[in-house]
């Protein structure tokens, strides 16, 4: 139970404070970037020796195909993962509403001025670069622990600088649903890229990294 609730909080963290950064910080690319990323640093350094610090059931399936996860475990931090991003968003809703801001601009992600075939494999892309840097730091072969929350973090933060005006950056279907739940409209409408893309991102990033020996 003990990683479920570790997967709970580290997505709750990694959307609370990234979305608070878009709406009630109201901050610029870097800064975006920033809170994501450094969230999610935090989160792994606080909480990877419980679960592993996926936060994000792209990094999650990797793992189930890599065999570093099981399929039990699997389910449950697909769980705590949605549970916790939609948790945070709850949050981030009732701050923005007692600030008397629109309750329907919570950093959902959205592809406003590019296509949803364009926005699938810029989704794509991303996490499979994002979940391959993941797979290859975390390898007990090649990887090196006490750095990979710092490397993943960075890697995390400097796609969503990129990504920020075409997809939002999202690279993780959990921190799409909990904002897109909430807000609904088109976020919701095209949830489904957001869903789709990243896993198979990641699904490729399992076996490239495989590939490269990560799992020898």
């Amino acid at each position: 139970m003990q990683k479920y609730v570790a997967e709970f909080i580290g997505t709750f963290m990694l959307v609370f404070s990234g979305t608070a950064a878009v709406v009630l910080a109201k901050g610029d690319a870097l800064t975006i970037g920033l809170a994501f990323g450094l969230a999610i640093t935090v989160m792994a350094y606080a909480f990877g020796n419980v679960s592993g610090g996926n936060f994000n059931p792209a990094v999650s399936l990797a793992m189930l195909i890599n065999n570093r996860l099981s399929g039990i475990d699997f389910i449950g931090y697909v769980v705590a993962q949605f549970l916790g991003a939609t948790a945070a968003s709850a949050i981030i809703k009732t701050l923005v509403g007692d600030l008397g801001l629109a309750t329907n601009q919570l950093g959902q992600t959205d592809f406003p001025k590019i296509g949803a075939g364009t926005a699938f494999w810029f989704e794509l892309l991303i996490t499979f670069i994002f979940v391959l840097v993941i797979v290859m730091t975390t390898s007990d072969s090649l990887g090196n622990a006490n750095l990979a929350p710092l490397a993943i973090g960075l890697t995390l933060g400097f796609l969503i600088i990129a990504a920020l005006n075409l997809t939002g950056g999202s690279l993780n279907p959990a921190r799409s649903f909990g904002p897109a739940i909430m807000a609904g409209g088109s976020a919701l409408k095209h949830y489904w890229v957001y869903l789709l893309a990243p896993l198979v991102g990641g699904a490729l990033a399992a076996v490239v990294g495989r590939w490269f020996g990560s799992e020898n």
